[in-house]
């Protein structure tokens, strides 16, 4: 039985950037972002809490025992479990550090709570960098990429993709009693200016990413990004709310295609920057080590 491709099915915007990939990295690239999906999922079901919770924990408890398995396969028939193995296989086959994906598993059990409020900008950026961040790290790996201002650019990318989605479905969170911000129309403006600061920084460093898999990390970018100006269009919470959840249409991914072949073109033009975001770094680096994961 052929495995889901949770990519193809859920992730429509990383699953067009990804035709530009070869078919290896982006069989890898699913398989990361499966294991993502799946914690998410465990997360979010319509569930009580305390049942949401035990199941994480076996999963979590089932991570740690493969991985700790040194490479022999832990049978099971379990479609969330192949998963896990896939990911471990994943982790151990491209150098990637085990705290970077426990720091994953840790910032989406962070949502395992009956009320998620987020009370500062240090707490945004350490959970933003948690979730996306890290995955972000992981793919840069899995690129082939191990300079460190292009795997600081990696962390800014995540954290901006990750800015846009909490700027885009405080309507959603606010049903899960989740408040990553303020759910006013000037919040999410401003959450959206901080991810615009964080897609800036990303862009130079992607200079150091192998030329085959530039064009495809450019157009992921280029189109994660027009959410967010697709939600500074809406200029008010009332046409905000009207809208639904917005997304760029496959038409608006043609056009940013082809406009990314510029940007292709604009990033050979330019010098490498120094890293841009490193106020931010340091702020998550209070609670988290990047040196450490970088």
């Amino acid at each position: 039985m052929n495995k889901k491709n949770y990519l193809a099915i859920f992730a429509k915007s990383f699953n067009w950037a990804g035709f530009f990939l070869p078919k290896k990295i982006y069989e890898d690239s699913a398989k990361l972002y499966a294991f993502c999906r799946v914690l998410d999922d465990i997360a979010d079901e319509k569930t009580d809490l305390d049942t949401k919770i035990k199941r994480f924990d076996e999963m979590r408890n089932f991570l740690k025992k493969s991985y700790d398995a040194d490479n022999k396969e832990i049978y099971s028939s379990d479609e969330n479990e192949k998963v896990v193995h896939d990911v471990i296989k994943l982790v151990k086959n491209n150098n990637i550090k085990k705290v970077i994906l426990e720091d994953l598993v840790n910032g989406v059990a962070s949502d395992l709570k009956k009320r998620v409020h987020m009370r500062s900008v240090k707490d945004l950026l350490v959970y933003s960098y948690r979730v996306a961040g890290t995955v972000g790290l992981m793919m840069s790996k899995i690129l082939n990429v191990n300079d460190r201002r292009a795997l600081r650019g990696a962390i800014d990318l995540g954290i901006a993709m990750q800015l846009t989605n909490i700027a885009r479905d405080v309507v959603e969170d606010k049903k899960m009693n989740r408040e990553y911000i303020k759910p006013d129309f000037e919040n999410i403006k401003a959450t959206l200016n901080l991810a615009e600061m964080f897609y800036k920084s990303s862009f130079s460093s992607i200079q150091k990413i192998p030329f085959r898999y530039k064009f495809s990390i450019i157009v992921a970018r280029r189109i994660y990004r027009q959410i967010g100006r697709k939600i500074f269009q809406k200029g008010s919470m009332k046409n905000y709310e009207k809208s639904g959840k917005i997304y760029v249409n496959n038409f608006e991914k043609i056009y940013h295609t082809i406009i990314s072949i510029f940007d292709l073109i604009l990033l050979y033009l330019k010098e490498i920057e120094t890293h841009q975001r490193v106020k931010e770094h340091a702020i998550i680096s209070q609670e988290i080590d990047l040196d450490e994961r970088i």
